[in-house]
């Protein structure tokens, strides 16, 4: 049974999307380079974020729910108070060099995949946090437990790894698919 019709040409741009912990709220990233964020029993939308300048690939929300992430194909990711709509932080711009403290990992030249590691970050302060490691193909999808304790990635090279987010260490290799892993959650 549908409760809601959402706007069906904004929804053919969608590219990602995300309920927030309380499921009051669906989060939409677009091709459009906003996201949205709408009230599922209403069927309104609450607020429209903007400040990309290309698709946005990936969200999520916080434990809490009262801020989210966004990630674009423009190199940046976004962190917005939900209640105002405001970016809390400015957005995180991925560096141009091969510089090994950088934002993305370059460790493989000959494949030109800049995503084989994964970075953490401090999404208040924009500090660099740690740079998690194992993955021998591009990582597709990340995201944290409900708890903040575990982090998960999806590779292309068909495994996903999970690691605990205090230590950085890697607690779990998952093997087995024959192809990429396109989304964990």
């Amino acid at each position: 049974k549908s409760f809601h019709t959402f706007s069906i040409q904004y929804f053919l741009l969608q590219v990602c999307l995300s309920f927030n912990p309380q499921s009051t709220l669906v989060a939409t990233g677009s091709m459009d380079t906003t996201a949205r964020l709408w009230d599922i029993e209403k069927g309104d939308e609450i607020v429209t974020l903007s400040g990309h300048s290309a698709e946005i690939i990936a969200l999520s929300f916080n434990t809490t729910g009262d801020r989210i992430i966004t990630a674009s194909f423009d190199h940046t990711v976004g962190v917005w108070d939900v209640g105002t709509g405001r970016e809390q932080n400015g957005l995180i711009i991925r560096p141009t060099n091969n510089n090994v403290t950088a934002k993305y990992d370059y460790q493989n030249k000959e494949k030109n995949y800049p995503y084989l590691s994964m970075q953490l970050w401090n999404a208040m302060t924009g500090l660099h946090i740690a740079t998690l490691k194992g993955h021998s193909d591009e990582i597709l999808d990340v995201c944290f437990d409900y708890t903040g304790q575990r982090i998960a990635a999806a590779s292309s090279d068909g495994s996903a790894r999970v690691y605990n987010a205090e230590t950085k260490e890697c607690i779990a290799e998952l093997e087995g698919h024959g192809g990429e892993i396109s989304k964990v959650s």
